[in-house]
C-alpha cells in the first residue's frame, strides 16, 4: 500500500505507552469518529487503554458505529485526566484550537496524526501526510507499522473513513492508495454492506425534513457556478434535528449541474454562522477559511462568520466568485475534488 510509513518516533511511543486519550476537531465527520474508534480498538488489541473525547456530541449517522456509545463528549474532560493518560493523540486537526479543547492538550505530550494542507505541527511527534485520502488509512498504516492484526469492526470503522473523505469513492482524492486501502480492509473483514446502510440507508426522518427545509433555501449565483443554502435554528426545531444531523446535507447543492463552488451557513446557537465550503478542480476554499480564521482542504473547508444571515451568503458568494474568477482557476473547473 502507498504512502509514507508510521515514523518510528510514533511507533516506539505506542509501543511504550499504556493509556491514551484520543480527539479530533469539534463538529466531528466521518473520518474524525471512523479514525478514533478504530485507533481506540487498535491499541485496546494491543492491550493498552485507550478513551475517546469529543468535546461535540457524535452525528446522527456515525451513531451506529461500534464503541460509538463509549465516546465521552462535552467540554469538561473524562475521569482520572491527566493523570491517567501518557500522551493525547489528536486526529485530523490542523492546529490545536480545531479540538475545541485546546486548553488541555498541554498536559500530556501530544501526538498529532493528520492530512490536512497547512498542519502546524503542534506535536510532540507530528505525522502529518497531505496526501492520504483520510486519516482513518493512516491509523491502517500505523496498524501495519505496530504489525496488529484487525478485526472486522475496527476495519469497518477505517473504511468508513475513506468512503466519507473521499465523498463515495467519487472525488479526486479517491486514488489508488485510497482504494488499495478499502481492498485491504475488506480483506480483513470491513462490511461495505454494512457501512453503506449506516451512511444511506438509516436516516432519521429528522434529518430528511430537514433537507427540505435546508432546499427550500437554495440560491445560485454567478451564472450557475455557484450554489448556497442556509441552515437556521428555526429549522432544526421544526423538524426535531439536532445540529449533528446536518452532516453531509452540503452534498445536494453541490449536485446542481454546472455548480463549480458551494456554501452552506449554519447558524448556531450564539447567533454566529458555521460556514462550510465545497468546489471543484482547483478553486482554493481552503484559503477562503483560513483567512478567516479557519481551515481544511483545498476543495473542502470551513470557518464561522458573525452577522444577519443573508449578509453572511452575500459575504461569502463573494469571496467565492474571487475564487472562481481568479486565473488560472476557472480553466480547472469541473475536476471532482476531495469533500469533507
Amino acid at each position: 500500500m502507498g504512502g509514507m510509513k508510521a515514523p518510528e518516533d510514533l511507533l516506539r511511543r505506542v509501543r511504550q505507552g499504556n493509556r491514551f486519550l484520543l480527539t479530533s476537531h469539534v463538529n466531528p465527520d466521518g473520518d474524525a469518529i471512523g479514525s478514533a474508534l478504530g485507533l481506540a480498538r487498535l491499541l485496546r488489541r494491543m492491550g493498552k487503554g485507550a478513551v475517546v473525547w469529543n468535546r461535540d456530541e457524535t452525528p446522527t449517522i456515525y451513531r451506529p458505529l461500534p464503541g460509538s456509545e463509549r465516546i465521552h463528549v462535552g467540554a469538561e474532560p473524562p475521569a482520572g485526566f491527566p493523570d491517567v493518560f501518557d500522551a493525547i493523540i489528536v486526529l485530523e486537526c490542523p492546529s490545536p484550537d480545531r479540538t475545541g479543547i485546546e486548553q488541555y492538550l498541554g498536559e500530556r505530550p501530544v501526538i498529532n496524526i493528520d492530512h490536512h494542507l497547512g498542519n502546524q505541527h503542534y506535536g510532540t511527534i507530528n505525522w502529518v501526510d497531505t496526501a492520504a485520502p483520510a486519516v482513518g488509512e493512516m491509523v491502517y498504516r500505523l496498524a501495519q507499522g505496530l504489525k496488529v492484526a484487525l478485526e472486522p469492526e475496527t476495519a469497518s470503522c477505517l473504511y468508513l473513513t475513506l468512503v466519507t473523505d473521499t465523498g463515495g469513492f467519487r472525488f479526486s482524492n479517491a486514488t489508488p492508495v485510497a482504494f488499495e486501502a478499502a481492498a485491504s480492509l475488506v480483506r480483513d473483514g470491513a462490511h461495505p454492506e454494512q457501512v453503506a446502510q449506516w451512511l444511506y440507508e438509516s436516516q432519521p426522518l429528522p434529518v430528511l425534513r430537514l433537507a427540505g427545509e435546508m432546499l427550500q433555501t437554495l440560491q445560485v449565483h454567478e451564472g450557475g457556478r455557484i450554489a448556497s443554502a442556509l441552515l437556521t435554528q428555526e429549522m432544526f426545531a421544526r423538524v426535531g434535528a439536532a445540529p449533528g444531523d446536518s452532516e453531509g446535507l452540503i452534498d445536494y447543492p453541490r449536485s446542481v449541474a454546472g455548480v463549480e463552488a458551494v456554501t452552506l451557513i449554519r447558524e448556531r446557537e450564539d447567533g454566529t454562522h458555521k460556514v462550510s465550503l465545497r468546489s471543484r478542480g482547483e478553486v482554493d476554499v481552503e484559503k477562503i477559511a483560513r483567512q478567516h480564521g479557519g481551515g481544511g482542504h483545498r476543495n473542502a473547508a470551513g470557518f464561522v462568520l458573525e452577522g444577519d444571515r443573508e449578509e453572511v451568503r452575500r459575504r461569502v458568494v463573494e469571496l467565492l466568485a474571487e475564487a472562481l474568477n481568479a486565473p488560472g482557476e476557472a480553466d480547472q473547473a469541473g475536476q471532482e475534488s476531495t469533500g469533507r
